[in-house]
C-alpha cells in the first residue's frame, strides 16, 4: 500500500494497532478542513503492528489527549516534505477536561463549570484519580 508523503502537516506515529480511530474521534479530526489519512495495522519492526494518522495541515493538537490515549506515540512535524521536529508523547501527570469523573457525589457533578482534573497516581498501571474526590478513572 502506498500513502503519499505530505508537504506540510503532522504525522502521529507509533500508535498501538486499533487505537487511531480513538485518537481521531477524541481530537475531533472529523471537523478539520484538511485531508486526514488513517493507516491501521501497518507493519512495524518495533511494535509488530501499528496505526498512523497523517494530517496535511499543521495545527495545534492536544498532546495530553494523545498521551492519555497512547503514551508511546510520536508526533512528527513536516514542512516542505521534510521532518523538522519530532516529539515523543508521554503519559501526562495531569489531565484537564479529557475525562469526566463518574462519582455522582463529586463536586464536579454539582459545579458544572469546574474543570475535570485527574492526577496520575500509578504510572505503571496508568491509573488516574479525580483531584477532588480521588475516584479512579475507569
Amino acid at each position: 500500500m502506498n500513502i503519499d508523503s505530505i508537504k506540510d502537516g503532522i504525522v502521529i506515529d507509533h500508535i498501538q494497532a486499533k487505537m487511531a480511530m480513538k485518537i481521531y474521534e477524541a481530537l475531533n479530526f472529523n471537523s478539520l478542513d484538511c485531508s486526514v489519512a488513517i493507516i491501521t495495522n501497518a507493519r512495524s519492526e518495533k511494535m509488530g503492528r501499528k496505526d498512523i494518522i497523517k494530517l496535511d495541515k499543521n495545527i495545534k493538537i492536544n498532546m495530553d489527549m494523545i498521551g492519555f490515549i497512547e503514551p508511546n506515540a510520536t508526533i512528527n512535524i513536516i514542512k516542505d516534505y521534510k521532518l523538522i521536529d519530532k516529539y515523543k508523547v508521554k503519559l501526562p501527570e495531569k489531565i484537564v477536561n479529557i475525562a469526566k469523573c463518574q462519582n455522582p457525589r463529586c463536586i464536579t457533578s454539582v459545579e458544572k463549570n469546574l474543570d475535570q482534573i485527574f492526577l496520575l497516581t500509578d504510572k505503571e498501571n496508568r491509573v488516574y484519580r479525580c483531584k477532588y474526590c480521588e475516584m479512579s478513572l475507569k
